[in-house]
C-alpha cells in the first residue's frame, strides 16, 4: 500500500459530510483504497471499533479547521464574531486541507472572500484577509542574516547606480484600500473602542526578524521605491522610476538616502549584487 493513497484516503473519509459508513463507501474514499485493504487499515482499539475510531476524527476535523483558519486570521475572526464558524464552514467546503499539515489552509481566503457575497463589508473583509496572510506568511518564511549598515555605505558611488538590493525572504508589501491596518490593532485589546470599515489607503511592509514579525507603514512613494527593489531592479533604475513618477507617489531626490538607511537598519536587506 503506498503512503500517498493512504494519507488520501483517511482525508476523504474523515472530511467526508455523511455518516461513518457512508464515508467509507464513498467514491472518493474507495478511489484510493480498495475495499479489501481497508481491515488492513481500520483496527479497533481496546476501547472503539474501526467505525468509531474514524467517527472520532470526522467530529474533530470541523474544530481543528476551525482552530487553524482563527489562528492565521484573528483580526477577521473578531469582525465576523459567531458568523466566523460559518465563514469556515463556507470556505473549508471550496478549499478542503490538501495536505497532511494545515500550515497553508487559509492561503485563499483573500481570494476566497473577493469571491462571495454572504460576508459584508466585502472589500474590508479582503484587505483584512490580505494583510493577515502576508503577516502569516512573513512568520512561516526563513530568517536571513540582515545587511549590515556600513556594507550598503561601502559601496562606491559611482557603482550604486548597478548595484541591486536583496530583501530578506520574510518581507511583503501589502497596499490596502480601507482601514484594516488599525482595525487589526485593536483585536487583542477588548477594552479598545474597534474603528469601523472606512475607506483609507495605506501601504505597509512586513517582515521577519529574529523571530518576531514587523509591520511598519510606508508612504506611497517609499512603497513603489521599495516594491522596484523587491522586484530586482537596480537602483540607478528604481531612482529614476521614482523621480519620474507624479502625485504621492514621486520621491525627492532627499529621500532616498534617508530611506535606505532606514530600511538598511530595520534589517529589510539580506545582500547586495553588482552588475
Amino acid at each position: 500500500m503506498k503512503l500517498g493513497n493512504l494519507q488520501k484516503w483517511m482525508q476523504a473519509v474523515v472530511v467526508h459530510p455523511g455518516s461513518t459508513a457512508e464515508a467509507l463507501r464513498s467514491p472518493a474514499a474507495r478511489k484510493h483504497l480498495p475495499a479489501k485493504e481497508i481491515q488492513s487499515v481500520l483496527l479497533p482499539s481496546p476501547t472503539l471499533s474501526p467505525a468509531e475510531r474514524i467517527a472520532v476524527y470526522q467530529e474533530m476535523y470541523p474544530l481543528r479547521m476551525y482552530d487553524a483558519l482563527a489562528a492565521d486570521y484573528p483580526g477577521l475572526e473578531h469582525f465576523l464574531g459567531e458568523r466566523f464558524r460559518e465563514f469556515v464552514v463556507a470556505y473549508t467546503a471550496a478549499h478542503p486541507s490538501r495536505g497532511y499539515t494545515l500550515n497553508r489552509l487559509g492561503d485563499r481566503v483573500p481570494a476566497f472572500l473577493a469571491k462571495q457575497r454572504r460576508f459584508s463589508p466585502r472589500p474590508f473583509l479582503v484587505d483584512l484577509g490580505r494583510l493577515e496572510l502576508a503577516l502569516t506568511e512573513a512568520f512561516d518564511e526563513r530568517e536571513a542574516p540582515p545587511l549590515d549598515v556600513s556594507a550598503f555605505e561601502a559601496i562606491p558611488q559611482p557603482k550604486l547606480a548597478k548595484t541591486r538590493l536583496i530583501t530578506v525572504p520574510s518581507l511583503r508589501l501589502v497596499e490596502i484600500d480601507w482601514n484594516a491596518g488599525a482595525y487589526l490593532d485593536t483585536v487583542r485589546d477588548e477594552n479598545h473602542d474597534h474603528p469601523k470599515p472606512l475607506r483609507k489607503a495605506s501601504y505597509l511592509v512586513v517582515f521577519r526578524r529574529k523571530f518576531a514579525i514587523y509591520r511598519m507603514p510606508l508612504s506611497a512613494a517609499a512603497f513603489q521605491v521599495l516594491e522596484d527593489i523587491a522586484q530586482g531592479r537596480v537602483l540607478g533604475q528604481v531612482v529614476q522610476r521614482s523621480l519620474a513618477r507624479r502625485g504621492v507617489r514621486r520621491a525627492s531626490p532627499d529621500d532616498f538616502a534617508r530611506w535606505f538607511r532606514q530600511w538598511t537598519s530595520e534589517g529589510l536587506f539580506c545582500g547586495v549584487k553588482r552588475a
